[in-house]
């Protein structure tokens, strides 16, 4: 039987939690939990699914969507479970697993520890079959590592969190991944191609009550690759956000852009994103407008995410569309070439007179 080599692993496991949203909805994509409203298709009809009399679904609940459902992916929800709790607690937390793949579609759960970039270019980084700095696998526990589900069935997936009753402050951080696996029978016939196609992670940040460090700072915004000069827009910002504390944080804040006079030609509220402990991470923005001429000054104001801190930080770039700039130039070329010829002619002829 194929198996993926932990490189392998670690290669698909990035790409996947890459490329998951992390707030709201995952893709294969997710659906809100808790109190929020769930991301369902109103054209959908839900019914409350019967029992498979092969399987033993008294560990969880589920229901059956109605409509069109067959569109080959699957949904995972939420993208991210953010709680508080105290030495000794044990909550349940579901996240939401949908099945719009195929029929009888067996799904894999995996707990994984992230961790945060120390070079501000990733968002996470999964530690497969590693333990993260701010490890959470202890923490987390569910019934069973796999499941199936039926064509638009959709599962309420229980997730245990239970902390110990000596474990000390500060933040743990992980994800629940869950595996599309290929029928062992297909996978053969297709071989070598890994039984694991799909994974799609939801994020666990689990802040254990107590005295935590809680610091960061922003240490500054630049336009990507330093660029200084632009012919046109769109502009490419990069604010770089460094957690040297022991938990998360989530910075938040506004971008203003001036021209050369000062007046503010642009704006952009900034929406919370997470920072984990002792990591980087670059928060990239974008900024478009039909015509730009001149020297502009990007200043952004981000609070820290505590205490009410709010940090400034700014920089300068260029805007100089060569074309409109060269033609302009040429038309006042013309403009003055052709005065001079005409007051040359008029002199002349005045002496002729």
């Amino acid at each position: 039987m194929f198996t993926v080599s932990r490189a392998l692993r670690k290669i698909i496991c990035l790409i996947v939690i890459l490329t998951t949203p992390l707030f709201g909805e995952v893709f294969a994509q997710s659906e809100e939990v808790n109190d929020q409203p769930l991301a369902i298709d109103p054209a959908l009809d839900v019914t409350t699914n019967e029992s498979d009399e092969n399987q033993d679904t008294s560990w969880y609940k589920s229901e059956q969507l109605g409509g069109r459902i067959d569109v080959g992916d699957f949904v995972v929800g939420p993208g991210r479970t953010e709680m508080e709790l105290k030495p000794g607690d044990t909550v349940v937390q579901e996240i939401l697993v949908t099945n719009r793949i195929s029929d009888n579609k067996t799904f894999k759960f995996e707990i994984e520890d992230i961790a945060g970039s120390a070079d501000g270019g990733n968002a996470v980084n999964l530690s497969v079959d590693e333990r993260g700095p701010y490890s959470i696998t202890d923490y987390i526990s569910i019934p069973k590592d796999t499941i199936t589900l039926k064509l638009g069935e959709r599962a309420k997936i229980p997730v245990t969190i239970t902390i110990p009753p000596d474990a000390e402050p500060g933040g743990h951080y992980g994800s629940v991944l869950v595996s599309t696996i290929r029928n062992p029978e297909v996978s053969l016939q297709d071989a070598p191609r890994s039984p694991i196609i799909a994974r799609v992670g939801s994020l666990f940040f689990v802040t254990v009550a107590g005295e935590v460090e809680q610091s960061g700072v922003t240490k500054e915004i630049k336009t990507t690759f330093d660029k200084k000069w632009y012919e046109s827009g769109p502009i490419e910002f990069g604010i770089l956000y460094e957690n040297t504390g022991s938990i998360h944080n989530n910075p938040y804040g506004e971008m203003s852009i001036k021209n050369m006079l000062g007046e503010e030609v642009g704006f952009i509220e900034l929406e919370p994103w997470f920072v984990l402990p002792k990591s980087l991470r670059l928060r990239e923005v974008s900024w478009d407008r039909e015509f730009l001429l001149g020297r502009y000054m990007a200043t952004a104001k981000i609070n820290r995410g505590y205490d009410d801190i709010v940090d400034e930080v700014s920089t300068t770039f260029w805007v100089l569309p060569w074309k409109v700039v060269g033609g302009i130039f040429l038309i006042l070329f013309i403009i003055l070439f052709s005065f001079r010829a005409f007051f040359r002619t008029f002199e002349f002829k005045r002496k002729e007179g």
